[in-house]
């Protein structure tokens, strides 16, 4: 399960918002169990509305303020701008890491529509949001 506050949920969605017609996207930092602490929002450097791809930057800040705070990079988020939120076979193949949680926030309807996945061996589980607040 991925925790997440409705301010960070927030933000999250103006990310993708602010970065269309492109994807947007991010990375998830919080404690092991899956409670999310802080939201990277990344600028998407595929520069496209049909892939993401997380500025290189951001990642290696990302890994540094986990290791100074003893987080973890759990995951990342990005948009899908016309389709549901699921993850696409792009999306599947580009999984790099089976702990990760993969938000997936389609912006085809309004309200927006967040949820998120593990990515196995190319096996794509749902898996619950709690969100607080």
């Amino acid at each position: 399960m991925l925790t997440l506050s409705s301010t960070q949920r927030d933000a999250i969605l103006a990310t993708c918002i602010r970065a269309l017609p492109n994807e947007g996207c991010g990375l998830l930092l919080g404690t092991s169990d899956g409670v999310v602490r802080e939201i990277a929002a990344s600028r998407n450097v595929a520069d496209s509305a049909k892939v993401y791809e997380i500025d290189p930057r951001v990642l290696l800040r990302a890994y540094r303020r986990a290791d100074e705070e003893d987080l973890e990079v759990l995951g990342v988020f990005h948009s899908h701008t016309h389709s549901e939120p699921y993850p696409s076979p792009t999306d599947v193949r580009q999984a790099p890491d089976p702990s990760w949680h993969y938000v997936i926030v389609s912006l085809r309807d309004t309200p927006a529509d967040l949820c998120s996945y593990r990515v196995v061996d190319e096996v794509v589980s749902a898996e619950p949001v709690l969100f607080l607040d």
